[in-house]
């Protein structure tokens, strides 16, 4: 990545624009990080959102060496925390690339000098292909491919392009999100791109997510994913991929990796060019407490995901019995999928204990209702620490975010851009 880009990050004032930091004067990210302050004694203040520096390691390392022991290339999806320093990371612990899902994540990935990107989309908005035109152009060394999957998206493409741009035609299924729905709606859109002449059709990728029934039966995954494979192959046995250095088959987000590690193997596909077998999880790096972590294929206790973000809130009211309000809402946690955990009780003369007793009920915008229990113990002035859901609509919420030790000490900030 670009280090003058990532270096510029520490110059970053420390001000009114991020929540929950010090209202000290004349502050940077680098000054901030140089002085390792406490997240309880330095002047944070609550709500903040915080990163747990061990997990976080832990999950960054874990799943380099899970995709390198399947034999997976991995491009993590950037999408999750949208934080270059995080990106940074993932590629020096082997990542081929980041996963991007706009033009405008593109945009900011290049500023920071991310060489290779999948987008997993389907671009067809005319000011953003003549820019990557332009960038492809200027940098040789810059590797770019995205999905397709219509033949009108096809000619939008190759009317606004001046420079090739590599394409993998994307799978989706009926009830899903984007994708073709077909085989013979497969076949025209790679017909489509091999008489462009902008685009090189070099492989197929999808999503699995989003299929329908997903979350009933992983069986769906694999029934599709083994069409992703069969697509592969009759694209191959077709001479579609006659033009490319080497063939991708890519899917796989947090949810199914293992299936994705199981269809694409070598011996699975056997293409007739060199494969890369791509794998693009995003949500893994921070895990969660409550949708990934039901869900996770990783529950050996040996090798798991541990979740590495916390919120730290603190009561402000204590307007009735078996209620206390905290100073986090909407605006500041993740809902989609689940309402935030009570982990820690933290008073204000130091003294940690577990949660025990404390229910978040639901949110306004900047509430959280809390039920306490008539064993619980929590009084105004606390700070409590919640679990949270669906990390990518946690790190939305924060500009900046202290990535903290097991002892308290902020050792790092990120930076999101959102």
């Amino acid at each position: 990545m670009d280090r003058v880009a990532l270096d510029a990050l520490d110059r970053t004032d420390v001000d009114w624009r991020f929540k929950g930091m010090p209202p000290a004067t004349d502050a940077t990210v680098g000054s901030m990080r140089a002085a390792k302050l406490s997240l309880f004694e330095d002047g944070f203040s609550t709500p903040l959102l915080t990163l747990d520096s061990a997990a976080l390691a832990h999950n960054l390392a874990l799943m380099a060496a899970w995709a390198r022991r399947h034999g997976l290339a991995h491009a993590p999806h950037g999408k999750t925390p949208l934080a270059p320093q995080l990106f940074d990371r993932q590629l020096e612990l082997g990542a081929w690339g980041i996963t991007a899902a706009t033009p405008a994540h593109v945009r900011m990935y290049r500023h920071f000098g991310v060489r290779r990107i999948f987008l997993g989309n389907e671009l067809v908005d005319a000011p953003a292909l003549r820019w990557l035109s332009a960038e492809l152009a200027a940098d040789p060394d810059f590797r770019f491919v995205c999905y397709v999957d219509s033949v009108r998206g096809v000619e939008l493409m190759d009317a606004a392009l001046t420079h090739r741009v590599d394409v993998v035609v994307e799978l989706g299924a009926v009830g899903s999100r984007t994708g073709v729905r077909s085989w013979p709606e497969a076949d025209e859109v790679a017909q489509a791109v091999r008489a462009s002449a902008h685009l090189r059709l070099v492989g197929v990728a999808g999503y699995e997510g989003t299929l329908a029934d997903v979350d009933a039966a992983r069986v769906v995954v694999r029934d599709w994913l083994a069409e992703l494979v069969n697509t592969a192959h009759l694209f191959d046995a077709l001479g579609y991929f006659d033009q490319a250095d080497e063939i991708i088959v890519s899917a796989g987000g947090s949810e199914h990796f293992d299936l994705v590690a199981a269809a694409l193997t070598e011996e699975a596909l056997g293409l007739s060019r060199p494969t890369l077998r791509l794998l693009r999880a995003g949500a893994y790096v921070t895990h969660d407490h409550l949708h990934y972590a039901r869900i996770t294929p990783l529950t050996d206790e040996s090798e798991h995901f541990v979740p590495a973000l916390k919120l730290w809130t603190q009561v402000v009211s204590r307007p009735e019995p078996g209620l206390a309000l905290v100073n986090a809402g909407k605006r500041d946690v993740p809902y989609d999928l689940g309402l935030p955990i009570p982990l820690r009780v933290r008073t204000p003369d130091g003294e940690l204990r577990d949660a025990d007793g404390l229910s978040v009920t639901k949110l306004s915008d900047q509430h959280a209702f809390v039920a306490v229990g008539p064993d619980a113990r929590v009084e105004v002035g606390d700070w409590v620490c919640l679990g949270l859901s669906h990390p990518c609509t946690a790190f939305e919420k924060w500009q900046l975010i202290p990535e903290v030790a097991a002892d308290g000490t902020v050792v790092d900030y990120i930076r999101t851009f959102f």
